[in-house]
């Protein structure tokens, strides 16, 4: 019988998670509409769509697909208020992302 020990390595999970949102976070305008996000849910502002696609350039379409990949790493949750979706922030997801992150510096 083989005893695991704990350890600050990082896990397998960890390692997939860390590669997930970092890919998410991986272009300059997903960063930026993330923070926009992360800002308005601070905040306490309801953000939809037509709010991102007012606060930076770009069409409609290139938001929603943004949006989307940030969505598929679990940084941005969205839920539909009628015929309207609004997003916020995962604080969880994000957590855990830089929980793992932080385990590169520590080894």
């Amino acid at each position: 019988m083989r005893i695991r020990k704990e350890s600050d390595e990082l896990q397998d999970e960890e390692v997939l998670l860390t590669a997930k949102v970092s890919d998410a976070l991986g272009h300059p305008a997903r960063v930026k509409i993330f923070h926009f996000i992360f800002v308005n849910n601070r905040n306490r502002n309801k953000v939809c769509n037509k709010d991102v696609v007012n606060a930076f350039d770009y069409s409609q379409a290139t938001i929603s697909q943004h949006i989307k990949k940030l969505e598929q790493a679990g940084l941005v949750q969205v839920k539909k208020e009628d015929k309207f979706s609004f997003y916020y922030v995962n604080i969880g997801m994000l957590g855990k992302y830089i929980d793992a992150v932080k385990k590169f510096s520590s080894d």
